[in-house]
């Protein structure tokens, strides 16, 4: 069975796309710990991270590398911080989020709400600064 993020990814489920490519995929998480935090995943359903073969995760990682830029430009913060969980959902994931501080990387923070505008407008501005 296809996970949420492979169902995302074919647009069977709705997201707040920031960057695609014919190998990754990256869009707004809906459950953010900052505006902008983004999640990156390979196309190809792999449950952890480093099952991925070495050109894959080598070219998730500069895919993602490009995305955080882009947040940075976006999003006001210091920087973009990267975390590998990957417990919650079985397809291999980056977080992306944006950091004005060390505790704002803190997943058991609170996790903040926008509009539905709001991610849309967040989304494409990431978007635009590719």
């Amino acid at each position: 069975m296809a996970t949420i993020f492979t169902k995302i990814v074919r647009g069977e489920i709705p997201s707040y796309k920031v960057a695609e490519d014919e190998r990754y995929y990256a869009f707004l998480d809906i459950n953010p710990l900052q505006k902008g935090h983004t999640l990156v995943v390979p196309k190809r359903e792999v449950d952890y991270l480093f099952d991925l073969d070495d050109e894959e995760l080598a070219g998730l990682m500069v895919f993602a590398k490009r995305v955080a830029a882009a947040i940075g430009r976006s999003v006001p913060c210091k920087r973009v911080g990267v975390a590998v969980l990957g417990l919650e959902v079985p397809h291999a994931h980056v977080h992306l989020v944006p950091l004005t501080e060390e505790g704002d990387m803190n997943f058991a923070n609170a996790k903040k709400s926008f509009s539905d505008e709001e991610m849309r407008a967040c989304a494409e501005l990431i978007h635009s600064n590719l």
